[in-house]
């Protein structure tokens, strides 16, 4: 097991870890294990600490499977599924920074189509390239795709 350094989202993640087990907070607990296994099994595979950028990574991959998982139980009429889920998304969100609204993604995406170069929809990717790290936990990714293929589109 690695150190962890203080004042890292690991850290907070720790903390709170042991507030919902001194509240007995079995829901709230059980999310933040399963984000602790998420980082702990990052650091197996890399053989590395995972570092803020990486745990925001890891935070934002389970984001997206929450709202994956909830589109699919609603479809599916799984009311008390997608309760679950969107508790443990609202738990995950609170460690991402706070979100992007849309205008603050356009500025950002305007700003990497300029710094690319980008002309037309071949150049999506030099220009996601740009948007993903400054973006990464702040905004679904699905929605920052779609907005720069409009932008470069018209």
């Amino acid at each position: 097991m690695y150190p962890v350094e203080p004042d890292t989202l690991k850290a907070r993640i720790i903390e709170d870890m042991k507030t919902a087990m001194k509240a007995r907070d079995k829901a709230r607990l059980e999310t933040i294990r399963l984000i602790q296994a998420a980082i702990k099994q990052y650091e197996v595979d890399k053989r590395t600490p995972a570092g803020d950028t990486e745990a925001l990574a890891i935070l934002d991959k389970m984001a997206k499977q929450r709202r994956d998982s909830i589109e699919q139980f609603e479809k599916a009429g799984r009311d008390d599924l997608v309760t679950k889920e969107q508790f443990q998304l609202e738990i995950i969100q609170g460690y991402l920074p706070a979100a992007l609204n849309e205008a603050e993604l356009k500025q950002l995406i305007e700003t990497a189509i300029a710094d690319s170069g980008a002309t037309g929809p071949q150049d999506i990717g030099k220009v996601m390239g740009l948007v993903k790290p400054k973006a990464q936990g702040r905004a679904d990714m699905r929605q920052v795709s779609t907005l720069i293929k409009q932008m470069l589109a018209g």
